[in-house]
């Protein structure tokens, strides 16, 4: 019997992408090799459940695993003694102002087991362009003197959030940064936020895993909504207490 390949992409960035359902189960969700990262191409992806992973030296890869961890924006849940710890911190939460920041904390950050080399210098380059056109945003957590101490980047299609990554520079940061993007989310009407795959880390913020048909469904819907494409520096600027209050997202990506 013959093994089951990935699908091979061909040159033009806006040919659809294979369906998903025909990604292979080992290893899980691998669906295609190969095109490249423009933002058209990317986008497609993102519309239809579908996410480029890959190390340096690899071909481009493109994934949709089943199942799907994902955050409901009213469920990611930061424990009460972290929440008592926020009330008395000088942190801040804003987005758009250090996006290439981020991404390379990302990509640098120690203790990540290698998780961080899949972004590539390719892979950045390809994220910094969809930020300028307004479809990747990034989440910085800022202390009292201004220093960037945790973050996450994504990608927005529609009304829903594409997690990639994200960091920690002190202990917490990125529970931080992950808790205020799904509170300002919830307020937009998003409902769903993608962390790609599971770990313990999200699955104690709350993350769920769902079938891939169910997440393809919602994602297509959801994506085909008008979104907000352009900077959102302008929606953010929340104190990191006003997470540790008993509102908002506080129900009940990489490792902190």
């Amino acid at each position: 019997m013959s093994r089951k390949l990935p699908a091979l992409l061909g040159t033009n960035p806006g040919a659809p992408f294979p369906d998903p359902e025909t990604a292979l189960r080992e290893p899980d969700g691998l669906l295609a090799i190969g095109g490249d990262l423009s933002p058209r191409r990317l986008l497609n992806a993102y519309a239809n459940g579908i996410f480029p992973w890959y190390s340096q030296g690899q071909p481009l890869l493109w994934w949709s695993p089943d199942p799907r961890t994902v955050f409901a924006t009213d469920g990611v849940h930061l424990s009460s003694r972290f929440r008592r710890q926020l009330r008395r911190s000088d942190w801040t939460v804003v987005a758009d102002r250090a996006f290439d920041q981020v991404v390379l904390a990302c990509a640098t950050a120690p203790g990540r087991g290698g998780h961080g080399t899949w972004i590539t210098d390719a892979m950045r380059a390809a994220y910094s362009t969809l930020h300028a056109i307004g479809h990747a945003h990034s989440i910085e957590v800022l202390d009292g003197q201004g220093r960037l101490v945790g973050g996450l980047y994504g990608v927005a299609v529609g009304r829903m959030f594409f997690g990639e990554s994200m960091f920690s520079g002190e202990s917490g940061g990125s529970k931080v940064a992950l808790a205020a993007l799904a509170r300002v989310l919830h307020g937009w009407g998003w409902p769903l936020l993608d962390a790609q795959v599971e770990n313990a880390h999200l699955q104690r913020m709350g993350a769920q895993a769902w079938a891939r048909p169910r997440f393809l469904a919602e994602v297509r819907r959801l994506a085909a909504l008008p979104g907000r494409v352009g900077p959102w520096d302008a929606a953010f600027g929340l104190p990191a207490a006003s997470l540790g209050t008993a509102s908002g997202s506080e129900g009940h990506w990489a490792p902190v």
